[in-house]
This record gives structure tokens, sequence and C-alpha cells, in this order.
């Protein structure tokens, strides 16, 4: 049987191939069939992303907490992600007179992308503790945040440029992000920032999957918010 002539990683060029006993024009494998020198590392590149908020993978699963005529599907990167925090829902679901999910923003958000994914879950009868309405004029902000988070089944965290910014700052959503983190209760959804930015911010967040709506829209990721707390 002919012997390769190639290096580890392939022959760099087609003459080279076409100079080998193995790879040419006689050889049992084609040049396009053989490519182990790009193989290792596209690989490399798309189980990293995969592993963060199911890029590149096709949503074709329904998740375990689905309903039969659920038309939301999830990526296996998504499932594996949401189903720790489903089991702490299912695990909590006997306690009375909590929210469904308490939203951590930034500031700087409350009128933009905060109140976008806000409205979007409420529209699907999901019951959001947010700022904006549940924090009364004159009242104590942080004495209201621990009861918001202490009351809700799960929290999310809009992760956006600018609450990378208050968080730097150790600002009211870094408190927030700290009580959050100490439950496994937590999903992140990205908003027009990366994993890589939040994971320069934030290592212990960052190391964490989640949703981003640079691959689904706001509408589809409350639409999976909305089965996951659904008990």
């Amino acid at each position: 049987m002919a012997r390769c002539t190639a290096p580890r990683y392939g022959h760099r060029t087609a003459s080279g191939r076409d100079a080998c006993p193995a790879c040419g024009s006689s050889g049992s494998r084609s040049y396009n069939s053989y490519s182990p020198y790009s193989t290792p590392y596209s690989s490399y590149g798309n189980s990293l992303s995969s592993n963060r908020s199911g890029g590149g993978q096709a949503r074709s699963n329904r998740a375990r907490w689905s309903k039969a005529s659920s038309s939301v599907f999830y990526t296996p990167a998504e499932i594996r992600t949401l189903t720790p925090v489903r089991e702490n829902i299912e695990e909590r679901a006997s306690i009375p007179d909590l929210r469904d999910i308490f939203l951590c923003h930034a500031w700087d958000d409350r009128q933009g992308a905060a109140k976008e994914l806000h409205d979007s879950l409420e529209a699907l009868g999901v019951s959001v503790w947010f700022s904006e309405k549940d924090v009364a004029l004159g009242s104590s902000l942080l004495r209201e945040i621990d009861k918001g988070l202490v009351k809700s089944r799960v929290g999310i965290v809009l992760v956006t440029p600018s609450f990378l910014k208050r968080v730097k700052g150790e600002g009211i959503a870094d408190k927030e992000l700290s009580v959050l983190l100490a439950r496994d209760l937590l999903v992140p959804i990205m908003h027009n920032t990366t994993f890589e930015e939040l994971r320069e911010v934030s290592p212990l967040l960052g190391s964490r999957s989640g949703l981003s709506t640079s691959e689904e829209s706001m509408t589809a990721i409350a639409a999976k918010l909305s089965e996951l707390v659904e008990v």
C-alpha cells in the first residue's frame, strides 16, 4: 500500500499532493475528501460557538417542559443551558406568590431593550419583576430589589453595553448580579454585545451559557423564557 508523504496536517500545495503516491491522481483518496489540515481548527471554532448560546446548531428540538402543541424549538446547547434552571423552578413550584421572572438590567436600558423584553414577556402571560413599575416613588431601591429577588422563580440578566459599564462601576446591577449568581436560577440574555466582552467584566457570569438576540429575535427569546417558567 502506498504511504502518504504529507506532513501531519496534510499537503500544503496542489503540486505536493499530485506528487504523493497515496494522495495523487492514482491514490485511493481525492483531495476534496481529505482535508485534515483544516478540520481540527474549524471543529474547534464551531465547538466554542455552540457552547455559548447555541450558535451554529439547528433549532430542531423541543424541551422536556414544552407542551405538545408548542412551536418553540431549541438547539442542544440551549437545552443543556436551560435544563438546570428548569429543574430548580420545578423544585420551587409549591412556593406561593412568586413572580415568574426577575429582570436584571442596566438603568440606561429601562426605556429600551429592557422594556421591550418586559413587554414581550408580559404579552405571553409571564409575570415580571421590573424596577420601572415595581419600585414605588420614595421607596428604597435596594430593599425592593431584595424583595423582588426572593419572590421570583428565575432571574434573567439583560447583558448590554450599558450593563457592562454598570458592572464595571459596581452599581445596582452588580448587586443584583451577585445575588442571582449565588443561585442556579440565572439566564444571561445577550443584546448588542458578546460573551467575550462579558467575560472581561464578569468571568463568572461569562462562563455561563445563555440566549442571544444576535441569533434570534427578542420575541423568540421571550417565548422560550415563557415556556421555561410555566409550571
